[in-house]
């Protein structure tokens, strides 16, 4: 199968989609074999298998809606419900705000420790099939080149001096990577209003068409590998609850404990019957984000505007001991007594690991490329339950991880796939194939008084949902 996917790459645009009861995944590319993403219709790829379309068929999301979007719906109202949001979900609004690509990152610039540095990282990140690697890998090469040389620094001045030069070479590439991060939060702000406000419209349809959960439910989870504040901010637009491992106002600090405080409501005229308040979710950074930063050996998230400037005025807090870029809690990078025991990411891994592997938990993967092993191995874990279920959006695959996991987890029948620059396309995906929870149980609830009354069925039954693999009330 990754052989056929390839070999569709290099001449056209193709999307990939298994669901519902897909045997393997099923290849579609454009009508007119164009390598854009403006195509609206699409044929089968040659001998891809697929019982719902016709060798030579021209169909569009008319005939992909109702493979796609009762599928999820069923899905998302699986007892545990998260989400994996990688770096695509950032790309994705930012282009849709202002037509460009989010800004690269980048390699950083080590001096005389280049060649060590670039080599280690090139060989780590070849080990885990991402290619030559990326910053975040030079990073994390060059806090543990930093560690030996502060060690052998004890009892030796050459080594000593090195270590210093080094660590003044890893600030300077820590704020050239915090001002990246800001420079793509600036594109947004900066963007045209009416495309600022749908880049955001649709990120925050997106974000509710999970987060609205029926109560009974247990909350939506949020993991993400991103620095940046896109969800945040997109949150705070849809007026949507964050729940994470921070409490506080002015400062908020990082605590191991809390993670079961949740928000409830009393009904008018109802006590002692609490229940849940829609729109919020519990929020996770495993990877740290931007805003934290290492103060009095605590971690404490700073409060500074999003698409500010530069993050230098920010980092005078109280309790730093050095306000440099050294103090972000950004991984891999961890500041000084914290290696043995990886501190906060130890926290963040393992909620990760508590909330994906659960009976009856559904793993919803969007831009996420699968190159942080850390990450794979929990989702390889949680696939051996067998009412768990993964489904993987994306935009593209240009490595090829997403098809290699696939076919190396073994269990094509707990894998969804949307892969491509349509079916993974952010604003395709909120406009015809993403579930609408929010109006799911009105719908239902007019199907069934139509049907009482009048003894027929709704003539919308193209924008109904397929309650076939729904209960009452849109529920499994």
């Amino acid at each position: 199968m990754i052989d056929d996917v390839n070999g569709e790459r290099n001449n056209i645009a193709r999307n990939i989609l298994k669901s519902r009861d897909d045997v393997q995944p099923v290849i579609f590319i454009p009508q007119d074999g164009s390598t854009g993403d403006t195509s609206s219709q699409f044929v089968l790829s040659e001998e891809s298998p697929c019982s719902w379309a016709k060798p030579e068929e021209v169909f569009g999301s008319d005939k992909l809606r109702p493979r796609i979007e009762p599928w999820l719906t069923a899905l998302c109202q699986s007892e545990h419900l998260s989400l994996l949001l990688g770096s695509g979900l950032s790309h994705a609004v930012h282009r849709l705000g202002t037509g460009n690509p989010l800004p690269g990152m980048g390699s950083g610039n080590f001096d005389t420790f280049n060649d060590v540095v670039n080599a280690e990282a090139k060989r780590s990140a070849e080990a885990s099939g991402r290619g030559d690697g990326n910053i975040e890998d030079q990073i994390r090469i060059a806090n543990e080149l930093l560690r030996g040389l502060e060690i052998l620094g004890l009892s030796d001045e050459k080594m000593e001096k090195q270590a210093d030069a080094l660590k003044k070479k890893l600030n300077d590439v820590l704020t050239n990577f915090a001002s990246a991060i800001l420079c793509g939060e600036q594109g947004l702000i900066d963007a045209e209003e009416t495309k600022r406000e749908d880049a955001f419209n649709y990120l925050v349809s997106f974000m509710m068409s999970f987060a609205s959960r029926t109560g009974t439910r247990d909350r939506l989870n949020i993991f993400t590998t991103n620095y940046d504040r896109f969800i945040e901010a997109g949150a705070e637009v849809a007026g949507m609850h964050l729940l994470d491992r921070f409490v506080g106002t002015l400062a908020p600090i990082f605590r191991s404990s809390r993670l079961d405080l949740d928000m409830h409501y009393n009904p008018p005229g109802i006590r002692g019957e609490p229940r849940y308040l829609e729109g919020v979710a519990r929020f996770t950074k495993l990877h740290g984000s931007l805003d934290w930063v290492d103060c009095a050996r605590s971690i404490r998230r700073i409060a500074f505007p999003f698409g500010a400037n530069s993050i230098q005025p920010y980092l005078n807090a109280p309790g730093t001991s050095d306000p440099d870029a050294m103090q972000l809690m950004v991984y891999p990078n961890a500041a000084k007594d914290r290696e043995t025991s990886f501190y906060p990411y130890v926290e963040l891994f393992r909620d990760f690991a508590a909330a994906a592997c659960r009976p009856n938990h559904t793993l919803i993967a969007f831009g996420y490329s699968f190159g942080d092993e850390h990450i794979n191995r929990v989702i390889e874990d949680m696939l051996t339950i067998p009412s768990t279920h993964l489904v993987v959006i994306s935009y593209d695959d240009p490595l090829d991880r997403i098809m290699k996991t696939y076919e190396s987890l073994g269990r094509p029948a707990q894998v969804s796939l949307l892969i491509g620059n349509h079916v993974g396309e952010l604003q395709s995906l909120v406009d015809n194939y993403l579930p609408k929870p929010a109006i799911d149980r009105t719908t239902f609830r007019m199907a069934e008084l139509l049907k009482s009354r009048l003894g027929t069925k709704p003539n919308d039954s193209k924008d109904r949902p397929d309650t076939s693999t729904l209960g009452e009330g849109g529920e499994v």
